[in-house]
């Protein structure tokens, strides 16, 4: 059985219709068992845009709130120590609600989305190229399957900028419901 660790601070518990960490917990579950990652543990972290932004400051150099930060213990020296443990997920969770908002969909589907492309980086997954951003959005849509949540990607995903597109009704009414078998690129 996985392990996921949620925090929330205190910020985020008084936003009203902030994801309820035990259904977090339980969606990030479904995505690790849609991976085959049964015994592994991943903490998640959901906390504000200030917070968010100083982490994003220190440790990318980009001095502006992000909605999802990616702490993988699979990289970096002590990689072989890491074990079970995948590593950090950290969400905003006012920047998804604006982000829900914006592109009309329910928080909850936005945070699983985050946290399903969050976890794909701590796989070792990245989208620098075309090429690995396809991968990427398609195993964050199988994901989000496992979990219960829509393909949102596919639904509409996000822009260049990172910031969710509202989903095309056109683009829903046709969006595939298979579910993709991620696999991490090596080197």
């Amino acid at each position: 059985m996985s392990t996921v660790r949620i925090q929330r601070r205190a910020s985020v518990i008084e936003l009203a219709g902030a994801p309820a960490p035990a259904t977090l917990r339980r969606r990030v579950t479904k995505m690790l068992e849609h991976l085959q990652l049964e015994k592994s543990e991943v903490s998640i972290l959901l906390t504000d845009d200030r917070e968010i932004r100083i982490l994003n400051r220190d440790y990318r150099g980009f001095d502006r709130a992000t909605d999802v930060l990616s702490f993988s213990m699979r990289e970096g020296e002590g990689a072989r120590f890491a074990g079970a443990l995948l590593g950090d997920l950290v969400l905003s969770i006012p920047t998804a609600k604006r982000q829900a908002r914006e592109a009309r969909r329910p928080l909850l589907d936005e945070a699983t989305m985050l946290l399903a492309h969050g976890l794909l980086h701590l796989l070792g997954w990245d989208h620098r190229t075309k090429e690995e951003d396809a991968r990427m959005r398609k195993a964050t849509d199988g994901l989000c399957i496992a979990a219960g949540s829509p393909p949102l990607m596919s639904l509409g995903g996000v822009d260049a900028a990172g910031r969710s597109r509202p989903i095309a009704k056109k683009m829903a009414a046709r969006a595939p419901l298979r579910s993709a078998q991620p696999r991490p690129k090596r080197g």
